[in-house]
């Protein structure tokens, strides 16, 4: 077995959590501030922070001090990782697949109705 990426696991661990995507869904539209963007979350600023936080030190979101406003935006680069790590696994998938189809299509296999 290969060894974990620690990059890779602080992607899909900041990626596991529904807040956190829904924060990423919000910030898809376009960079806003980040009270703005905890307005339809039921949880204090301080909560949304930290959230942005596993966001951010997973490549996944980038935030900006201009003044007093603190701004995020979706950082691509990080989607771009994952994408390339579910890329990379996609051949082995579909030779997985593809072994079940024949199995489950052998002669002598009993065919639900």
């Amino acid at each position: 077995m290969k060894r974990k990426d620690p990059n890779v696991a602080r992607l899909f661990h900041a990626l596991a959590d529904p807040t956190r995507r829904g924060l990423l869904e919000r910030l898809s539209s376009g960079p806003m501030s980040v009270s703005r963007l905890a307005e339809p979350f039921d949880m204090s600023l301080a909560a949304v922070v930290q959230h942005l936080q596993i966001l951010e030190k997973a490549g996944l979101v980038r935030t900006e001090k201009i003044g007093r406003v603190r701004s995020c935006r979706v950082e691509a680069s990080g989607l771009r990782a994952a994408e390339e790590w579910l890329r990379a696994r996609r051949p082995e998938w579909d030779c997985r697949l593809d072994r079940l189809e024949l199995f489950l299509d052998a002669p002598g296999k009993p065919k639900k109705k």
